[in-house]
């Protein structure tokens, strides 16, 4: 009786799988390791179309040590840590789409809880902290683009 070759049919499938196995932990490191910062201008963001389309304006948002009017009640620290497909995609583009998902997030949470504002916005990737009064952090890399943000959730006087 003749032994089956390695690549008999009956055999091939399961090789497939043990080599995608073994493959996949050093493509997601690689693509980790991939990763560029990108930063993005939160009033230029703020100025296109597509973001005053989605955010409807009831909540203002205040990056870093921004000045806003007085706190007339807090509800607390929210984080939020938004991805998005960034394959194929400038990295302008998928950086300012995950930047809008996390915007809308913080918006979502802020009217749920009678908020009008978050305020103290800094980056947030990997629990590192980064307060910059213009810009937010995005890291890009071959598969996926990230925004996390952490800020405080408040009503501020009219």
């Amino acid at each position: 009786m003749r032994q089956p070759s390695l690549w008999s049919r009956s055999r091939f499938p399961m090789m497939l799988v043990a080599l995608a196995v073994l493959l996949t932990p050093a493509a997601i490191q690689t693509a980790r390791a991939a990763d560029d910062l990108i930063l993005i201008n939160l009033a230029e963001a703020m100025a296109t179309p597509e973001y005053q389309q989605k955010l409807d304006g009831s909540v203002k948002f205040y990056l870093g040590n921004s000045s806003h009017p007085a706190v007339a009640q807090t509800y607390g620290e929210r984080v939020t840590n938004r991805k998005t497909n960034g394959f194929a995609k400038s990295a302008g583009e998928a950086c300012r789409h995950v930047l809008l998902s996390a915007l809308i997030a913080l918006q979502d949470e802020a009217r749920s809880l009678g908020g009008n504002a978050v305020i103290n916005i800094v980056s947030y990737f990997k629990r590192h902290e980064v307060s910059n009064d213009a810009q937010a952090e995005c890291y890009k890399g071959f598969f996926i683009a990230s925004v996390a943000l952490k800020g405080d959730i408040v009503k501020l006087a009219n």
